[in-house]
């Protein structure tokens, strides 16, 4: 028995780990942090992102009892960036500039490292966001809520999917720069996810469902295609951009189904 407290407390700690990297949301100070530690976190990315997800569902829920519509719709996402520190958004943002405006590989590499925001990126998370807004307001809401705590939990499998399957672009020296997550990991994402597909299923149904993934694939297989073309591997930008382009796709896909 006690043994078996031992290892729940240790799995809560990991998840507590994948929390914090992945969120801005408050974890106890006292979490202990290590190499193994932070690598076995990446097994719960689709777990944080149900809990992003049902942030944003309980902000539209709540906003739409004031205001119908768009208004409804923006604070619920303005809830999901101030969990996330807009960590995502900011990862596409600097991947677009780096694909966009960089005439080599290296170029690439070195202008997604640059902290400011160019064209390329501005104009990308404006046209994501933007289309976020307008494929959400045509659900009904409880079609949206669903679909927006299904879509957060599935497009943080994406990139743990990349991390598990793609080489890394850069070859820097730093042993932190390149994430990893371990074939156990990988494993308990899958099931996770699936659990999430369970009940995507029970809440939009077969045919939304199957379209979201549909929606998802497209986006996310080729946003990979372009980055690997160009970079011969994927980089953390590259990591942001899937989870935002699989979210974006999934949202696309319940809406053209329904």
């Amino acid at each position: 028995m006690r043994q078996a407290r031992a290892r729940w407390r240790q799995e809560w700690q990991v998840f507590l780990l994948a929390l914090q990297f992945l969120t801005r949301l408050p974890v106890p100070g006292d979490v202990p942090f290590s190499d193994d530690l932070q690598t076995r976190s990446a097994q719960y990315y689709p777990l944080v992102g149900v809990v992003v997800g049902l942030i944003g569902g309980a902000a539209l829920w709540a906003a739409a009892q004031v205001w119908p519509g768009a208004p409804a719709l923006l604070l619920s996402l303005a809830a999901t960036l101030l969990a996330t520190g807009a960590l995502h958004e900011d990862g596409l943002a600097d991947a677009a500039d780096g694909l966009g405006g960089g005439t080599t590989r290296d170029r690439a590499l070195e202008i997604m490292r640059d902290s400011r925001i160019g064209s390329y990126g501005v104009v990308t998370i404006a046209v994501v966001l933007a289309l976020k807004i307008a494929v959400l307001a045509a659900m009904p809401p409880q079609i949206a809520v669903a679909a927006l705590i299904c879509a957060h939990g599935l497009s943080r499998m994406a990139p743990v999917h990349l991390i598990a399957t793609t080489d890394y672009a850069r070859v820097d020296g730093n042993k932190f720069a390149a994430p990893t997550v371990t074939p156990q990991g990988y494993r308990v994402a899958l099931l996770i996810s699936f659990v999430i597909l369970i009940a995507a299923l029970l809440m939009l149904g077969a045919g939304a469902l199957v379209c979201g993934l549909l929606g998802m694939a497209v986006l996310g297989w080729g946003f990979r295609a372009l980055f690997l073309r160009k970079l011969g591997g994927y980089t953390g930008d590259c990591l942001g951009g899937t989870q935002q382009l699989t979210e974006l796709g999934f949202y696309l896909g319940v809406a053209a189904a329904l």
